[in-house]
């Protein structure tokens, strides 16, 4: 019973501390200031260090949210937990004389998970979806007088999600996520200074579904094969928009309801592979999503079909527990090359990065720490934009009881 308290205890804590890091002001991004923001492509669990790759991988030892098929394989008895906060150091330049520096620390992922029965794992968490969080500044001419215009986007796309996966045969299993996603996107205008600001507040609500299938058997007698496959459903997301003027003490001088401005989120689909003796993991993953379909027209942008690609290898040390072994140390590496939805001034957003983890095991290996860096650069100079090289640190924190075990009296 103590330990139940105490678990139950910290997950709650934990999930106070994530709502209010969540809500917290993030990185100035040019490219968040288009569409539905800068869609979250990164996994901010295990998975993190191998280039956020794991679509073909079981989660025996974490919760893995990019195939929810792979949540069947949740030890039996099993209470998972996990937080994830990152920190981040971006470097702006373009073609001229503009180098500045930014950063910020918050959490990026709640969750928990556990074996419902033999069969059937569940999961359920938090994040974002998407993000928005920008600041330029202009010049408006007013009457040929020129006025410095600042406008400041916030908010983006959170996501819900509650996550079953089922173990079909011994070697296949599928799975469904609901995904809950809502949020605010925050426009605000000032110029010539402080004294009147135009918002426009938006918010989305609509649920979305994501399906996996997972197959894991033995290539030979020392090798395991898994290949996995995601679906992601299209989805309608329609904002409802308010215009309010205030003055500079946030007294509302005129409201007025807008027309809703509406996004397809188009179909994803992902395929990976793993292959794993124990001890050495490799893994692979590619992510399409097809946003050229999207009725969206802009002078300012346009939308493409999205790619991802990334891979990882991973080495597991053994260690010893009395006379069992289990997982200690672990250590990663991976790579990943996203060419994402937008298409601004004729450029194409493309995103590199390389990236490296370790995960460390507390002595009862009931709590493990990890770290993940990544290292990339997002953008370009070409055609009046902003290129960003950024190095994103990450620590996960993952918490994994035994609960609903019976005592036994001689």
């Amino acid at each position: 019973m103590k330990r139940l308290q105490y678990t139950t205890g910290l997950c709650g804590l934990m999930l106070l501390m994530g709502a209010k890091a969540m809500a917290q002001h993030g990185i100035n991004s040019l490219y968040s200031a288009y569409a539905i923001g800068d869609q979250e492509e990164h996994d901010y669990t295990r998975n993190f260090g191998l280039g956020s790759t794991g679509i073909g991988r079981r989660s025996d030892f974490y919760l893995n949210e990019l195939n929810p098929a792979s949540y069947s394989a949740i030890p039996r008895q099993n209470f998972m937990f996990d937080v994830s906060l990152r920190a981040q150091s971006v470097n702006y330049k373009d073609a001229s004389s503009l180098n500045r520096q930014a950063g910020d620390v918050n959490i990026k992922r709640l969750a928990m998970g556990f074996k419902v029965n033999n069969r059937w794992g569940m999961s359920a968490g938090f994040g974002q979806f998407s993000n928005v969080d920008y600041k330029l500044v202009s010049t408006t001419f007013i009457d040929t007088s020129p006025q410095t215009t600042t406008t400041e986007g916030t908010g983006g796309v959170y996501k819900a999600y509650i996550s079953n996966g089922f173990r079909l045969t011994k070697n296949f299993s599928v799975g469904v996520s609901t995904n809950f996603l809502f949020g605010p996107n925050n426009v605000t205008e000032n110029i010539g200074g402080d004294t009147v600001s135009t918002k426009i507040q938006r918010y989305a609500f609509n649920t979305n579904f994501n399906t996996g299938i997972l197959y894991s058997g033995m290539l030979g007698k020392n090798w395991m094969l898994g290949l996995g496959a995601t679906y992601r459903f299209k989805t309608k997301l329609s904002y409802e928009k308010k215009l309010i003027v205030q003055n500079a003490t946030e007294t509302t001088l005129f409201e007025d309801d807008l027309a809703k401005e509406r996004y397809t989120l188009p179909e994803q689909f992902g395929g990976g592979i793993s292959l794993t003796n124990g001890s050495l993991t490799w893994v692979a993953d590619m992510r399409k999503q097809m946003w050229s379909d999207s009725r969206i027209v802009s002078a300012k942008y346009r939308l493409t079909n999205s790619e991802r690609y990334s891979t990882g290898l991973e080495y597991s040390f053994k260690r010893k527990y009395g006379n069992q072994q289990a997982e200690g140390l672990v250590v990663q590496a991976g790579f990943s090359y996203y060419k994402s939805y937008l298409i601004v001034n004729n450029n194409q957003i493309k995103d590199v990065a390389g990236t490296a983890g370790i995960s460390i095991p507390a002595k009862s290996n009931m709590l493990r720490y990890y770290i993940g860096v990544e290292v990339g650069r997002r953008g370009t100079t070409s055609g009046g934009l902003i290129r960003e090289t950024y190095v994103n640190g990450v620590f996960h924190f993952s918490l994994r009881d035994i609960w609903f075990l019976r005592r036994t009296y001689d």
